[in-house]
């Protein structure tokens, strides 16, 4: 079974809830079920949590999928402190060993020293900014997409402990246009993301191995 350990990084605070979060995760677990080949962890950021088990959590995945929100541009102020803590008490136990660099030669080498080789993650946001903000010319993103963005950091902290990224999934326009049938639609395609990331690439991954190995 693929061991799969989920993120809820929706913090509540002010205004928002988290609701929506806390809906993709129901999602996940309709999902990521015994009978689709999956095995579960979840942590929501909101709830008490020691470190060390933490760790241990990303050490026992094979895939981690975080959630977030995004606030002013970045993550949650809670979610980046679980990720502070969490990841500095990974050192030297199984998120990261070191920077990756050699004493003889410090100019070369950064970002090499991951412990998660072998591993994968996925990130989905959401955000109040339509899609059209990060595509239309002269809206406020620049063209520039929200992964080579806002969460270029984030795609980055994650290459650092060695994991691969799965393609992200985004949800846009969640505060002043989040009708019942946008939602719903988005049900739909992020189930689609997920069976096509999850269970479609492993199939192919599957024939790709046999047909090697039938050659050999």
């Amino acid at each position: 079974m693929t061991k799969v350990f989920i993120i809820n990084g929706g913090q509540h605070f002010a205004h928002s809830g988290g609701k929506f979060n806390e809906t993709l995760v129901k999602w996940d677990k309709d999902f990521f079920t015994a009978l689709n080949g999956f095995e579960i962890k979840t942590s929501n950021i909101n709830d008490p949590y020691h470190p060390d088990e933490e760790v241990q959590k990303f050490v026992w995945a094979d895939v981690i999928v975080y959630h977030t929100p995004v606030w002013w541009f970045g993550l949650p102020h809670k979610f980046k402190e679980y990720l502070d803590r969490v990841f500095t008490a990974g050192h030297r136990r199984g998120i990261y060993y070191s920077d990756g660099r050699k004493r003889e030669n410090p100019a070369i080498n950064y970002g090499t020293g991951g412990s998660m080789h072998g591993k994968s993650y996925m990130l989905t946001t959401t955000w109040n900014a339509p899609a059209t903000a990060f595509t239309l010319p002269g809206e406020f993103f620049c063209e520039t997409s929200v992964d080579d963005g806002v969460m270029f950091g984030f795609h980055h902290m994650n290459a650092f402990t060695g994991m691969e990224k799965i393609e992200s999934f985004h949800f846009h326009d969640l505060e002043k246009n989040a009708t019942p049938e946008r939602i719903a639609l988005y049900k739909k395609q992020y189930s689609a993301h997920l069976h096509n990331q999850f269970i479609n690439t492993h199939n192919r991954y599957e024939t790709e191995n046999s047909f090697c190995r039938n050659q050999s």
